[in-house]
């Protein structure tokens, strides 16, 4: 009786032990409640915590506890050898100020939306503004949004961010003591999603009916607001919108909204007005998306959370950390000639070591390697796992752990949670030390670009074959515009010896040939 009461006993502890470790292992990691998870500062290295303003980037006015991603990111990654310019923190810092002074609640906003209906030459207000409107997936929305903002900055306008498709579930407000939302109640709200090209209002539709004059001689015309369509279809007059002279009319303009799916910084910089500024506020051409994303990219407290546990939980003790985001156009489901490049890639390049049947000689384990994989599908981090798991490394002293946060299946552009896991994916593939990257993703350079990294670039592979070399190292870590304007003026990029003369910072995308990005050295006419 004694021994069966015994055998009992152990039978129930040892019940209770599976049952809680089947629970902890059982969930995933953004499953767990966050009062629960240790928060630690993910790095071994505590000179990263000294930094949490990222050089004077960001302002101390913030209250720390509604936006934790945007101080206790630099816990989490290395601290950025890229310093803001003293331009660009005065800068930022001046744009604050304007933004409190003309923000929605404020006299100055009152003013400038009753004048929206009347017939303006823009003379006379103290606020001009240019309105965002979300536009395609989560990374062509951030590569638009920080193109957008920088235009701001350049134009002296305030930009406001239409927050009907849960951008304010997605991102902190960036500026202190005043909100960028656009009010619900803004008078031409509901129209914003029926303007495309065609519209009455539309910049190309106006010059294309000589509505305006494109003349920059003549500085005013009557209109109060205009729609830029600046979208990868747009049209030769739309693309006006990169000439000097028609700039000169646009500034007069009070109010801008725009829809665009592009990051069209580059041919910012081929405009002559800009030029000057541009090279004062980022005298290293290629760090655009990486200061101002850092600047106006901060996730919410639930985003954060996401990024929080799933860092903790996998990525936080490992010596290096690889990201890897694998995007297939055209075609859902698994490939294996993508894992094949993959693994070619990452291999041939020395991000992983080679995996082999026998095992190498005793040796120490002195690394562990943690690779997250990002894809909408799992076989590609499953298959990647299952190389090392079923295999060892080649030198036997390095211990690899492949893991993948979300497995989506299908892009999912309008729901809450995709976008914020979404997000969050990006944040932590943003915090690994090297990045691999599928060739014309807008996802990867949102990555790349906060990471501060040059990524190695998965080519796109022709007749369903891995390519050779099937991966090359980026020389800029700037985002890539795919559709830059081909027709006309100082922004004419249709050729490579115009490219050269306009700027000879901008230059062919490594990734896509009919895309321009920024590059930090100049090229040789």
């Amino acid at each position: 009786m004694k021994s069966t009461r015994t055998c009992i006993t152990c039978f129930v502890v040892c019940s209770m032990l599976l049952l809680a470790f089947s629970n902890i292992f059982s969930r995933h990691p953004w499953d767990l409640d966050p009062a629960n998870v240790t928060t630690t500062t993910g790095s071994k290295n505590p000179e990263n915590s000294r930094d949490t303003l990222q050089g004077g980037l960001l302002a101390k006015a913030f209250d720390q506890k509604s936006c934790l991603s945007r101080y206790q990111s630099s816990l989490y990654r290395k601290p950025s050898p890229y310093k803001p310019s003293l331009d660009l923190i005065s800068k930022l810092r001046s744009y604050e100020k304007l933004h409190k002074r003309c923000a929605p609640g404020t006299e100055s906003y009152k003013r400038a939306t009753e004048n929206l209906h009347k017939l303006s030459d823009g003379s006379g207000e103290q606020c001009q503004y240019i309105v965002w409107v979300p536009l395609s997936g989560l990374g062509n929305r951030i590569l638009s949004l920080v193109s957008v903002f920088l235009y701001a900055l350049l134009t002296d306008r305030v930009i406001l961010v239409d927050q009907r498709n849960d951008i304010n579930d997605l991102f902190c407000e960036p500026f202190p003591d005043a909100s960028w939302l656009l009010p619900l109640g803004f008078p031409l709200a509901n129209q914003i999603d029926r303007f495309n090209w065609r519209s009455p209002r539309s910049f190309g539709n106006m010059l294309k009916h000589h509505r305006l004059i494109s003349n920059s001689s003549i500085k005013s015309f009557q209109t109060s607001y205009l729609y830029l369509h600046l979208v990868h279809n747009y049209g030769e007059y739309d693309q006006m919108f990169f000439c000097q002279g028609d700039q000169s009319l646009i500034r007069e303009v009070p109010w801008l909204i725009v829809k665009s799916d592009n990051y069209f910084v580059p041919s910012l910089w081929l405009l002559p007005s800009f030029q000057s500024e541009l090279t004062k506020l980022f005298p290293k051409k290629d760090t655009v998306f990486h200061h101002l994303g850092r600047y106006l990219i901060h996730p919410t407290n639930q985003v954060w959370g996401l990024v929080n546990r799933f860092y903790n939980a996998y990525l936080s003790r490992a010596d290096e950390r690889l990201g890897i985001q694998i995007r297939v156009f055209h075609r859902a489901g698994f490939l294996q000639l993508v894992l094949d490049q993959v693994v070619s890639c990452t291999q041939r390049e020395k991000l992983l070591p080679e995996a082999q049947e026998e095992e190498p000689p005793q040796v120490n384990i002195s690394k562990l390697r943690a690779v997250l994989v990002t894809s909408l599908n799992p076989e590609y981090s499953n298959n990647l796992k299952r190389v090392y798991w079923e295999r060892v490394s080649s030198t036997g002293d390095v211990i690899i752990g492949v893991y993948q946060a979300s497995q989506e299946m299908h892009q999912q552009r309008n729901k809450k949670l995709h976008n914020q896991k979404a997000l969050a994916e990006m944040y932590l593939l943003s915090l690994t030390d090297n990045i691999v990257t599928s060739a014309w993703s807008t996802f990867g350079y949102v990555a790349q670009g906060l990471g501060g990294m040059k990524p190695w670039i998965l080519y796109k592979p022709e007749n369903y074959t891995v390519p050779d070399p099937p991966c090359g190292r980026a020389t800029s870590m700037e985002p890539c515009f795919h559709s830059p304007p081909l027709y006309g003026c100082e922004a004419d990029t249709g050729g490579t010896d115009a490219l050269k003369i306009a700027s000879p910072f901008v230059r062919r995308c490594e990734d896509r040939v009919s895309g321009i990005k920024l590059f930090d050295h100049p090229q040789e006419l």
